[in-house]
């Protein structure tokens, strides 16, 4: 009996198993479907599952996991096509933003020289 460690949680699986069901034994560590006592369930009935039973529980998790990176994948794209597009509101918004500053600036610049005419006028 090996002992496999994950997570915090040591899970017992038959050496026979182990080592002919690598690959399954991966998919159901890593499956999000499962909490750890399912995992230990699994990892129990294997040494009495048929083939069939087998393949049927392989396809089950690999058709899960390619539905979830279908999923991770088409997410991704609008997140990114959200990204995108509040950019370029925050981008406008800048740009509305510096503008009013520049205009501000401007304005109150323009006052500076007026009042320093003036107060050179008053200077003469």
């Amino acid at each position: 009996m090996a002992e496999l460690k994950q997570n915090w949680k040591t899970f017992n699986i038959d050496d026979e198993v182990l080592a002919k069901y690598d690959e399954l034994i991966k998919m159901i560590l890593a499956t999000e479907s499962m909490d750890d006592d399912e995992r230990q369930y699994w990892f129990d009935i294997m040494p009495s599952m048929t083939e069939t039973q087998i393949d049927r529980l392989y396809n089950i998790l690999d058709t899960e996991r390619q539905k979830l990176q279908e999923l991770e994948v088409k997410y991704q794209e609008e997140i990114k096509e959200l990204n995108e597009k509040h950019l370029i509101e925050w981008q406008e918004f800048q740009m509305k933003d510096s503008k009013k500053k520049i205009a501000k600036a401007e304005a109150a610049d323009k006052t500076d020289d007026a009042d320093d005419v003036l107060a050179m006028l008053d200077d003469l």
